[in-house]
């Protein structure tokens, strides 16, 4: 398509039926009032004018010059927009994107078809509005998202804690916080401002109430109901990120209305995310958009139903700008094939399976509880430590079990499977499971990784304790991995009782006896496909550019006071000040965030988040600082939060969420 001139309409309010205003960026294609076009809408809660401005300003101009008009609004509560935000995924954030999609639709310059786009939040709320079914939308692009709520995002996995829960807290309140542009509202600001600080919710609180897969959970979880989504939807995922899952459980749910798209990247759209390769997002979306808002014949239709990169014996380090491996797709994706290891009687993992009836042999394990210093976070924003490390630290307290040297090279693509049989010493406990490639010189890179909260062993909606003593079967899945074992290389799994500080411990901690005559592994083998090449961005360097007034910095590090029996781990993200050029408004984030634990004592869990959010232009500024806590007691988690405003310098508010104990459910 001939590339066309557009507008930028900085802010538009959209009044909802309800009387509430909510902010709008539009990029307008020239010549829409007499030619309507299609509309991309994103509904986010991180601030269209400061918070996404960059990445925006690197897609929808390329959408608008393309034709397409792109139409990104701030939820309720966030950046210009009025009221104050209640929560993820909610009804009322559902039923406003509904409406805003109709609005979308029903605008002289539109054609009436809509699609939804976007990345985490998003993403996740393209896929629960499409199983809404609002007429005028008409297909989704969803990153890095989850089609499970419970299991599949920052909250809980498998029935255990994520230390991602308080740090996503902590950054919500953060972004919540933060004042209107006044150059967009006016006089309003300060007034929109207090408002917002004195209703923002501590969303912790609400998801600490729910610690198993209830309701509360299963809402906006497609997965309870994929048959409700019936529009096309491609789904993208990074091997780098959190929500790598995704993609593959959208294409056995949705069937051949999805494709999934899997490339080695962290929590980023693919045509600007690490590490390398990337690919060109933009003309894939543009054709995607094309064929199912405007009916265009491009063949977009006939991509294979699954394309992902195979990571090639990747080695961990401390920035990771490229990954080696190869692009490959699978026409149709069906479960894969398993191949079988077991653990014969001298430790060493075997292909097979394990003997039927074999004797036990019960080898105990009890990790220290700062084992998994090496695991990074859970979903990661840059390819540095917030990605795994050397898992050899975190192997010094897990049992370990490696196959041979390969004689052959050994490809993958799905989810491994870890099968065990175990007797706890308490009524709870922790089990994390790594799949790792141990190259020759003994590097560890993390594969694929699982965690289940041994009480919730048999499902996630109804855990039951353990009897100690009492032999029990585990089955748990692991997260999905494409990855080549070079020959010359060892398989290792990898089983600790703790994986501190991504997942929180249990108030107990006195370890398991796990069964190794009947202990399984199943790697998915790669199978049938083809080797494809996937375009990469013809702009190597599409972010736009922004003044710098001072540098980023980030630090990861890991304290051990070996006098106090303590291990620290310290979290360092300043983005730096940078101003935008042409609204002249600057921002700078900071996060301080402090996990400590003695590698003995469970309770002594505690964690801290703060974000410091300043907002400048001449003549006004404005920060927030917010800061959230938690630690342990053997029956209840104990949280607490404090948000506190300055205008010029001058503390102008400050609000107290006040210790709030809520009892531990089997967790």
């Amino acid at each position: 398509m001939t590339s066309r001139g557009f507008t930028t309409i900085e802010n538009e309010w959209i009044v909802l039926k309800d009387g509430t205003r909510l902010a709008a960026r539009i990029w307008m294609p020239d010549g829409a009032s007499e030619d309507p076009v299609p509309a991309v809408f994103e509904f986010l809660p991180y601030r269209k004018r400061d918070g996404t401005c960059l990445r925006d300003e690197s897609t929808y101009p390329v959408f608008a010059a393309s034709g397409i008009a792109g139409v990104r609004v701030d939820i309720r509560g966030s950046g210009e927009s009025d009221g104050v935000i209640d929560g993820e995924y909610t009804e009322c954030e559902l039923a406003n994107a509904c409406e805003l999609i109709a609005w979308i639709a029903a605008q002289p310059w539109s054609n009436g078809s809509v699609g939804m786009m976007g990345i985490s939040w998003g993403g996740f709320n393209s896929l629960q509005v499409a199983a809404l079914r609002p007429p005028a939308l008409k297909a989704v692009i969803s990153i890095a998202s989850t089609v499970d709520r419970y299991n599949d995002d920052i909250h809980y996995k498998n029935g255990c804690h994520l230390s991602a829960q308080l740090s996503w807290a902590a950054t919500m309140l953060g972004y919540q916080s933060r004042p209107p542009d006044p150059a967009l509202v006016g006089e309003r600001w300060k007034e929109m401002w207090l408002e917002r600080l004195a209703g923002e919710p501590f969303f912790m609180e609400e998801w600490l109430a729910h610690q198993r897969r209830d309701d509360f959970w299963r809402h906006g979880s497609i997965s309870e109901d994929f048959s409700s989504v019936e529009i096309p939807t491609l789904v993208i995922a990074g091997w780098a990120d959190g929500y790598r899952n995704t993609p593959l459980m959208a294409v056995e749910g949705l069937g051949k209305k999805a494709k999934a798209l899997i490339g080695p990247w962290v929590h980023k759209y693919p045509h600007f995310a690490w590490p390398k390769p990337r690919t060109d997002f933009h003309g894939e979306a543009i054709a995607w958009w094309n064929r199912w808002l405007r009916g265009e014949d491009n063949g977009i239709v006939r991509l294979p139903q699954a394309r992902a990169y195979i990571l090639d014996a990747i080695r961990p380090a401390p920035r990771r700008d490229s990954d080696p491996g190869f692009w490959i797709a699978k026409d149709v994706w069906s479960p894969p094939q398993m191949q079988c290891f077991y653990v014969e009687q001298f430790g060493k993992l075997t292909e097979g399976m394990p003997t039927p009836h074999a004797p036990e042999h019960a080898v105990y394990l009890r990790s220290p509880l700062d084992t998994g210093t090496a695991s990074g976070e859970y979903f990661t924003l840059k390819p540095d430590a917030e990605m795994a490390i050397d898992q050899r630290s975190d192997d010094a307290g897990s049992l370990v079990f490696d196959t041979m040297p390969l004689a052959t090279d050994h490809d993958y693509l799905g989810r491994p499977v870890v099968t065990l049989a175990l007797r706890s010493r308490a009524a709870g406990g922790n089990l994390c499971a790594r799949l790792v490639d141990v190259h020759p010189d003994g590097t560890a890179t993390r594969v694929a990784f699982g965690v289940v909260n041994l009480t919730h062993r048999d499902g996630n909606a109804d855990p039951k304790p353990l009897m100690p003593g009492e032999k029990v079967s585990i089955r748990l899945v692991l997260d999905a991995c494409g990855y080549r074992f070079r020959k010359g290389h060892r398989i290792r799994l990898s089983l600790s009782t703790a994986y501190w500080p991504m997942i929180l411990p249990p108030p107990d901690d006195e370890g398991i006896d796990i069964d190794i005559a009947a202990l399984g592994l199943g790697l998915p083998m790669l199978g049938e496909h083809q080797r494809i090449d996937i375009k990469e961005p013809a702009n190597p360097d599409p972010l736009p550019k922004y003044i710098e007034h001072a540098a980023a910095v980030t630090k990861r590090q890991v304290v051990r006071d070996l006098s106090a029996n303590r291990t620290d781990y310290h979290i360092h993200e300043d983005t730096g000040l940078t101003e935008h050029p042409e609204t002249g408004l600057s921002t700078r984030q900071l996060r301080e965030e402090v996990w400590s634990i003695s590698s003995d004592n469970p309770l002594s869990m505690t964690g801290t988040s703060t974000w410091t959010c300043d907002m400048r232009r001449p003549g006004w500024f404005a920060r927030t600082v917010a800061t959230a806590r938690i630690a342990c007691t053997r029956t209840d988690w104990v949280i607490s939060a404090v948000v506190t405003a300055f205008e010029d310098d001058v503390q102008i508010f400050e609000k107290v969420f006040a210790e709030k104990r809520i009892a531990r459910d089997l967790m």
